[in-house]
């Protein structure tokens, strides 16, 4: 599921903001919108999440119900911290693990900055410490 206010070119500089939803991770928007304002950058906010297929096997319609809560969610980020702040951003949902997501972005977009909460990095330690060794980009975790 995708949001975008515009179509960022592809070689545009981003900045990747991931949340934790449904934690707040409101901070990290904020101090994510605050470089892009600054930097004059797109701001891209992801939110990752683990697809676990339930004993009733409705993969599709889990997947669905996750992006649709996810979205509504957002909406309410949006309204706070994202409209009228003269950045253009998106937001997406990717099913997956938040290190090979960022990852993913990171080599398919010209990523100047990664912004994560801190509660994001700590959900594994193991998984951060990793992306960290292997992502080349700047990075702010949001105490």
């Amino acid at each position: 599921m995708v949001k975008e206010t515009s179509k960022p070119n592809a070689m545009a500089n981003t900045i990747l903001c991931t949340i934790n939803l449904p934690e707040s991770s409101k901070e990290a928007v904020q101090w994510a919108v605050t470089m892009a304002q600054q930097l004059k950058v797109h701001l891209t906010i992801l939110y990752t999440y683990r697809l676990i297929q339930s004993q009733s096997g409705e993969v599709v319609q889990l997947k669905k119900r996750i992006e649709e809560d996810a979205y509504k969610q957002f909406l309410d980020i949006e309204k706070e911290l994202l409209i009228g702040r003269g950045i253009s951003y998106d937001f997406r949902t990717e099913v997956g693990f938040i290190a090979d997501r960022i990852e993913d972005h990171a080599k398919k977009n010209n990523l100047n900055f990664l912004v994560i909460d801190k509660n994001v990095s700590s959900r594994s330690k193991e998984t951060f410490e990793e992306l960290m060794e292997h992502i080349q980009v700047p990075t702010l975790v949001v105490p």
